[in-house]
């Protein structure tokens, strides 16, 4: 039975921040998703506490998507596999508004998710698709060598 494995020591690792990356733009797009639910019911509570919690989840996971990242800063074997510095500038705006956007949730009543938390959710989830978009040009470019 052969075992086939690389010779070269030299290959790209596959990074930690890709584990906990993908969270984040999930908890978020569905944390709009139930403010436009909270917006379309007239008020019902479950929708706001769902999006706080989603909000809060995506934190976590974000958070820890960092303290990936930066422990692939320090492995050579992540360094071709690395986003750019618009990806990373993108998704840490994402975290910094899915912060604003909890905070605004931590209101009560149907003013702690209509205007503000609406506005700052769908915000959120287009500058994660942006985030998204940018990272993955790079992965692209790797694996079609351009």
């Amino acid at each position: 039975m052969a075992v086939l494995s690389s010779p070269n020591k030299d290959s790209a690792a596959y990074p930690f921040q890709s584990l906990f990356v993908p969270f984040p733009f999930v908890c978020f797009t569905l944390a709009l998703a139930t403010d436009i639910a909270y917006w379309q019911s007239g008020g019902n509570l479950m929708w706001q506490n769902f999006s706080s919690w989603l909000l809060f989840i995506g934190l976590v996971f974000g958070a820890l998507g960092l303290l990936a990242g930066l422990v692939d800063l320090l492995r050579r074997r992540t360094r071709p596999l690395r986003p750019g510095f618009l990806p990373i500038l993108l998704y840490l705006l994402v975290l910094a508004f899915a912060l604003l956007n909890s905070l605004v949730h931590a209101g009560d009543g149907w003013t702690a998710v209509v205007p503000y938390g609406l506005l700052l959710s769908a915000l959120t989830v287009v500058l994660s698709f942006f985030a998204a978009v940018t990272s993955a040009r790079k992965y692209a470019r790797l694996a079609w060598r351009i």
